[in-house]
């Protein structure tokens, strides 16, 4: 069991701890609902430090990174990060993942604790496979990674760096030479529906970084939260988890996620069966809220005017929406699913009543115009 630069802290902090991925790591702390509000309304600090990291570089980087992503990898800009999917020769999903683009040969891949392992193999095999031969780097024990979220989030980091945050849009990431003493990459990046920040440090300093930035937040609300908050927030922001909404048979056109496929690009793994699924689509990824007070979960059956439509992927109770919803696969041609339509979800053997919800469940207001 692997446990991240930061156990000390969570072990302080009195974490309910859980064997996730390989790791152990903190599920709570003062509670789930507890975490889940303060990153709405304030903000709440995370320990991703499971997270994978993986380095391609070399002349031949970005025109190959082009046959194994879904995304346009020239369209990312330098000090720009962007979403992107592996995708299978069968259009399933590899993985999902964060981009960084570190200069004109060099990207800096995230991918999922759980598959840090079969990225770096995948990516090895189709370097065989292919003409371009890049540097493929598993960096991963060089990193710890800290999420700061929630709407005080820059109010909390700006005084413990010496540049101006509000420069640094969406998707935007900085590497700063001398955070705390030592260098760090910061991106405005994050998986809760709220502005916020990740954070990737050498090990040695994330726990000297954490105990600034609890110390910092404290007048403003923050929270340290675990893995239970971080699915709870994700959900009602309608962001898939792989596992659930994506895997090796569920495609990123399944999961509603055809904005990262680029189309338009000559060739890329996966794109013929993608297509494919375009034009005939087996299945697709809704929203649901249940009508009564109950909550849906991964694999309950979903109910169409009496007939089996799907199954639920996600489902729990939002805190911050107060109710309880989840994400559920279904095949178009099972009826008229539109915002509103009545459905019902099988639970224990018994159907509890719900309706189709407009995803994502939760968005972030803007901030006022002054």
């Amino acid at each position: 069991m692997k446990q991240t630069p930061l156990y000390e802290e969570h072990r302080l902090l009195k974490a309910r701890m859980v064997d996730y991925a390989g790791w152990q790591m903190p599920v709570q702390y003062a509670g789930i609902v507890a975490e889940h509000e303060a990153v709405r309304r304030q903000a709440g600090l995370f320990d991703v430090s499971h997270m994978g990291e993986l380095l391609v570089s070399g002349s031949d980087a970005e025109p190959f990174l082009q046959q194994v992503l879904t995304r346009d990898v020239s369209r990312i800009q330098a000090s720009r990060a962007a979403y992107a999917l592996l995708c299978n020769e069968q259009g399933g999903v590899v993985d999902d993942i964060l981009v960084y683009r570190l200069s004109p040969q060099s990207f800096f891949l995230v991918v999922n604790a759980a598959n840090t392992d079969k990225v770096a193999d995948w990516l090895l095999r189709c370097r065989e496979q292919l003409p371009w031969k890049p540097i493929i780097d598993n960096q991963s024990d060089d990193y710890a990674q800290i999420a700061l979220q929630g709407p005080a989030a820059a109010k909390i980091l700006q005084p413990l760096v010496n540049w101006p945050l509000e420069e640094l849009k969406s998707y935007g990431f900085h590497q700063d030479d001398d955070f705390q003493g030592h260098p760090a990459l910061i991106s405005r990046t994050g998986y809760t529906g709220e502005d916020g920040f990740e954070l990737y440090l050498p090990p040695q300093t994330a726990r000297d970084v954490w105990q600034s930035l609890l110390e910092r937040g404290g007048s403003f609300g923050l929270q340290a939260a675990g893995l239970g908050a971080r699915d709870s927030l994700r959900l009602e922001a309608g962001m898939p988890l792989y596992g659930h909404e994506l895997a090796a048979d569920i495609s990123p056109v399944e999961a509603g996620l055809d904005f990262f496929v680029h189309f338009d690009k000559p060739s890329f793994i996966g794109r013929d069966a993608l297509l494919r699924q375009q034009d005939e689509p087996r299945r697709r990824l809704y929203g649901l809220e249940m009508t009564e007070k109950i909550a849906p979960r991964q694999g309950y059956d979903v109910y169409l005017e009496d007939q089996k439509t799907g199954q639920v992927t996600s489902g729990g109770y939002a805190p911050f929406l107060q109710k309880s919803i989840g994400l559920f696969l279904a095949a178009p041609s099972s009826g008229m699913i539109e915002s509103g339509t009545a459905l019902e979800v099988e639970i224990r053997h018994r159907r509890y009543l719900a309706h189709v919800a407009s995803l994502p469940f939760y968005r972030r207001p803007r901030p006022a115009q002054h």
